[in-house]
């Protein structure tokens, strides 16, 4: 089943999702539901609660939630309980919600986009161009973080053609980019910016986030230079990609005289400009 992972954003609050491109059909992870609808403090134990209720009524079309490995806020993959539109309109239904109606246009809306997307793809970047305006991030970031997805992109197909494994070995091999031009690895870079949930990428500033693709669009080339077959080969060639970063950066910082890793994030640098 091929699926496509998404943040959808809703008020700001994201709802993780994914595109089945079998089904063609939007899932959406129930907890992050119950979150928007609900604003509980511990929306998996509300989940928990209200489906053993809805399964002692006989409620099979909402228990009934395929359960897939979604990006969790801790960063790893877990398993989360996942329900399509049809199946969400029914949670609606047995959650007392001021946002219920407001929600149901905003997926009535989700699945038209869907389908426009399909038609045009460009569509999908000014959507994403648009959340970020909406959150307060210049266009020029938008820019530079659109751009910084692509690379990514062209980062991880790469490596599913040298037979790496989404998880573990893609975390591990970011991570040593991160860390060869960074000079910390992604934990102590979240940690320098004061950040828990929140995505690193989305609180990297401009410089940041252009060093970041050099070291990712690197180490593309390389790899596809030297087509690299074990996974030890791979993580030589991830050095060798953020090692070209890491020269970029010491030389910046030499003349400049300001460091470019800072605990700048994406909240304070905002805060910054609206001042």
């Amino acid at each position: 089943m091929s699926k496509k992972e998404d943040l959808q954003l809703f008020e700001s609050k994201k709802i993780r999702t994914h595109w089945d491109n079998d089904d063609e059909k939007w899932l959406l992870a129930v907890v992050d539901v119950v979150s928007v609808l609900t604003d509980s403090k511990n929306p998996q134990v509300y989940w928990r609660v209200l489906k053993k209720r809805l399964a002692a009524e006989g409620n099979e079309t909402v228990t009934n939630c395929n359960g897939l490995k979604m990006l969790a806020p801790d960063g790893k993959m877990r398993m989360t309980d996942v329900a399509d539109i049809e199946q969400v309109f029914r949670l609606i239904q047995s959650i007392p919600s001021p946002k219920a109606e407001p929600f149901k246009l905003w997926l009535a809306q989700l699945g038209k986009e869907r389908l426009d997307e399909m038609q045009d793809p460009e569509l999908s970047i000014d959507r994403a161009m648009e959340q970020y305006l909406n959150l307060g991030y210049s266009e020029n970031w938008i820019n530079q973080r659109l751009k910084s997805i692509e690379i990514r992109k062209e980062l991880t197909d790469e490596w599913k053609r040298r037979g790496m494994k989404e998880g573990q070995q893609f975390a591990t091999l970011t991570d040593i980019i991160t860390n060869t031009w960074s000079g910390k690895s992604t934990k102590e870079y979240k940690s320098l910016k004061g950040l828990k949930k929140e995505n690193l990428r989305d609180n990297m500033t401009n410089t940041e986030l252009i060093l970041n693709m050099l070291a990712e669009a690197s180490t593309t080339d390389i790899s596809q230079a030297v087509a690299p077959v074990s996974f030890q080969e791979n993580v030589e060639v991830a050095k060798q990609g953020g090692n070209v970063a890491n020269v970029a950066r010491r030389e910046l910082e030499s003349r400049t005289g300001k460091k470019v890793v800072t605990s700048l994030n994406a909240k304070t640098a905002i805060k910054e400009l609206k001042k």
